[in-house]
């Protein structure tokens, strides 16, 4: 997952909404987005290689998804999946801050990720590369190969426009336009993460195309006080043609309490 976008308590009918888009190469075997039969109350897409995921959401409203924190220099080829990390947060029980404090515990053995994780009730983050786990405030949240809400153009351009489909009518449309947007950062904006000026360039949209590579997938979940939610996969082609286009609806049973997501 390269691009994450999660308004939490932000709105004042949807304490979650996430619009998502996994960037990965298309070699990698996939699976669209379903009710696992290993781990029945989980929702989500499922990498084949190694049986993990990038975003994912269960019946008891957890919520768990992971970006990789680009920097070349860091690469650990045998390392094990960083989906699984993302499987194991949905699977548990365990409250936010107890999941991310057992991350941290073993987030050496990874290359560095950032995890979000929700336990319906508090949303938190850990950022490996600074060694950093935290409860997160209501409000609108923008992740992606970098620690969270790092100005790079993509995503100042992406919260500007999830913003304003929160305040519009939540139009799927929206969501998925602003996931679309191919258009690259000029050069003297690019970030310098440590792979080439054409990389950079080719990674700098929110939806990226590139040899062999590119947005794989686009993702909104809303999840409303009542407890509906409701989940829309769109998947992508080599050519950035639409190839499947799924979408879940169900109920999660949500904390009681109408707070602001706070507490853990």
């Amino acid at each position: 997952m390269c691009l994450i976008l999660a308004a939490w308590h932000a709105h004042p009918d949807y304490p979650l909404v996430v619009a998502a888009n996994r960037d990965e190469h298309f070699a990698r075997p996939t699976a669209a987005a379903q009710w696992w039969e290993d781990e029945p109350k989980i929702l989500a897409g499922r990498d084949l290689a190694a049986l993990g995921t990038w975003l994912g959401i269960t019946r008891d409203g957890r919520f768990a998804a992971l970006t990789n924190y680009r920097n070349p220099a860091l690469r650990r080829a045998q390392a094990p999946s960083r989906g699984l990390l993302v499987r194991d947060a949905l699977a548990g029980i365990a409250p936010t801050l107890k999941v991310l404090g057992h991350v941290a515990s073993v987030a050496q053995h990874y290359a560095d990720f950032n995890l979000l994780v929700s336990d319906g009730r508090s949303l938190g983050i850990h950022e490996s590369a600074a060694r950093r786990t935290r409860r997160l405030a209501p409000g609108i949240h923008a992740l992606s190969n970098h620690l969270l809400d790092t100005p790079w153009p993509k995503v100042e351009v992406a919260r500007d426009r999830f913003r304003a489909a929160l305040e519009g009518s939540l139009a799927d449309d929206d969501f998925l336009a602003l996931l679309r947007d191919d258009a690259p950062a000029p050069d003297d904006r690019l970030p310098s993460t440590g792979v080439s000026l054409e990389w950079e360039r080719l990674l700098s949209p929110v939806f990226v195309r590139a040899p062999g590579y590119g947005t794989r997938s686009s993702t909104l979940l809303t999840v409303r006080r009542d407890g509906a939610a409701r989940l829309r996969e769109w998947t992508w082609n080599e050519d950035a043609e639409l190839a499947g286009d799924i979408t879940h609806a169900f109920r999660v049973t949500l904390p009681p309490g109408d707070g602001d997501g706070s507490a853990d």
